[in-house]
């Protein structure tokens, strides 16, 4: 079966599943998106969001966190992990979007510019904030495109291409978090049994399947 087969089947049953696709991290603008999407690196989108609304509370402005001191903001999320780095990103950024004309536009050479956001977090908030095509891929997408064999698993930028080239660009914002469900309901990354998976078991290689099987 050819990628783009395999990717339409894939796009057929994420559909029927997952019909609505509402953002898992709690936010209300693009920057509140943003800072969220920041501080779910490495922890929870659980978490993050138990620990938003203080940090919203005390600062939901780029102006309002810029004059919070860095120590402040990190006992406001030192739940979070990486708290002390995310801290101070959190403190520059907010300096940066301010000296930027204070607001949180869809542009990518400003979003990857600010302290902190890579080129995953831009695309979230790209997608998902403006409604820019865009398919962010974090460790749970990589994971399952390559168990899919929709990409070779090689990097995420690599993976990030395959999948745009298979998915049609109008479905990339719903597909990618499509996916980040799928992947937590049926598609663990530890003793995952493949062949009982509602996708695994017809699009992984047989080689995949014993390749995984032998890692328990």
């Amino acid at each position: 079966m050819k990628r783009s087969e395999k990717a339409a089947l894939i796009g057929e049953m994420l559909d029927e599943m997952y019909p609505e696709t509402p953002i898992p991290l709690d936010h209300f603008d693009p920057y509140t998106l943003l800072v969220a999407v920041m501080l779910s690196a490495q922890t929870t989108d659980k978490k993050v969001n138990e620990v938003t609304p203080g940090l919203f509370s005390a600062a939901s402005t780029p102006q309002e966190m810029m004059k919070l001191d860095v120590d402040d903001i990190h006992q406001l999320i030192r739940q979070i992990g990486l708290a002390p780095t995310k801290a101070r990103n959190l403190s520059r950024m907010a300096q940066q979007i301010v000296e930027g004309g204070g607001e949180v536009i869809p542009d990518w050479d400003f979003l990857e510019s600010l302290a902190g956001v890579g080129h995953k977090t831009a695309s979230v908030v790209m997608s998902q904030a403006f409604g820019q095509p865009a398919f962010p891929v974090d460790t749970h997408i990589h994971r399952l495109a390559s168990r899919w064999g929709l990409s070779d698993g090689r990097s995420v930028e690599k993976t990030e291409r395959d999948l745009k080239a298979v998915f049609p660009k109008e479905t990339w914002n719903r597909r990618h978090l499509q996916i980040i469900y799928f992947g937590r309901e049926h598609c663990p990354a530890r003793r995952h049994d493949l062949v009982l998976c509602p996708i695994c078991s017809w699009s992984s290689t047989k080689k995949r399947k014993r390749e995984e099987k032998a890692r328990w």
